[in-house]
């Protein structure tokens, strides 16, 4: 597996932090209609019992809320994938389908309520370490522009930060043309259900991605 590390510099601002990682040959495709279904389901499951003022306090959003100001960024401003993708759902605004992989991510997220970054693997220089960005450094965010990752928790390899629970960077996206993969669950809230997400995470991309060669283990 690729060699990802976390910086004692982050760990020094939030102790409690972990990452399930997970790498696999996959297919990138149109997803099919179950899975659509699935991710429509977890749509309409969630909408059916939050409002917009609760995600803030599940807690696996409100420990990386209190992670991200310990690190000194707005939560509100930057906000985390998971926190902004629930937002659209409760909003009723609906989420875009992309790819069978965007959408597993996606779908994760939704029921696991964590951030997960995905890389193609072939894009990436190792080692690879999780971090916090400086002032230097900002990224072409996918879909977004250029970000401001200063006091981002973000993934950095040899070439540049590429990657965070708020977006990741257009240099590594996932496309139709990418044949390996590196999909990381950014946990706040340590290791409780990392292995479960995990193993959910396999069985998905294996239904759905013809996955091969699937590999996962916890950083910490």
């Amino acid at each position: 597996m690729l060699g990802i590390t976390i910086s004692d510099s982050l760990k020094s601002k939030w102790f409690n932090i972990a990452i399930g990682s997970l790498q696999a040959n996959i297919v990138v495709k149109e997803s099919d209609q179950n899975l659509i279904d699935k991710i429509d389901n977890a749509c309409n499951d969630f909408a059916s019992i939050h409002k917009i003022e609760d995600i803030s306090q599940l807690q696996v959003i409100k420990d990386s809320r209190k992670a991200y100001k310990a690190l000194g960024k707005d939560p509100a401003r930057y906000r985390l994938s998971s926190e902004a993708l629930l937002r659209r759902i409760v909003k009723e605004k609906g989420i875009y389908k992309i790819n069978n992989i965007v959408d597993i991510n996606n779908l994760l997220s939704i029921e696991s309520f964590y951030s997960i970054c995905a890389f193609d693997i072939s894009k990436l220089h190792s080692p690879i370490k999780f971090t916090i960005g400086t002032k230097e450094d900002e990224y072409y965010g996918i879909g977004r522009g250029l970000l401001n990752i200063e006091n981002l928790p973000v993934f950095e390899d040899q070439i540049s930060k590429f990657g965070s629970p708020t977006s990741d960077s257009e240099r590594v996206k996932i496309t139709d043309e990418t044949s390996s993969i590196s999909m990381n669950i950014i946990s706040f809230s340590g290791t409780a259900d990392l292995e479960l997400q995990l193993l959910k995470l396999k069985e998905l991309l294996i239904e759905y991605a013809e996955a091969k060669n699937v590999e996962s283990r916890i950083i910490e």
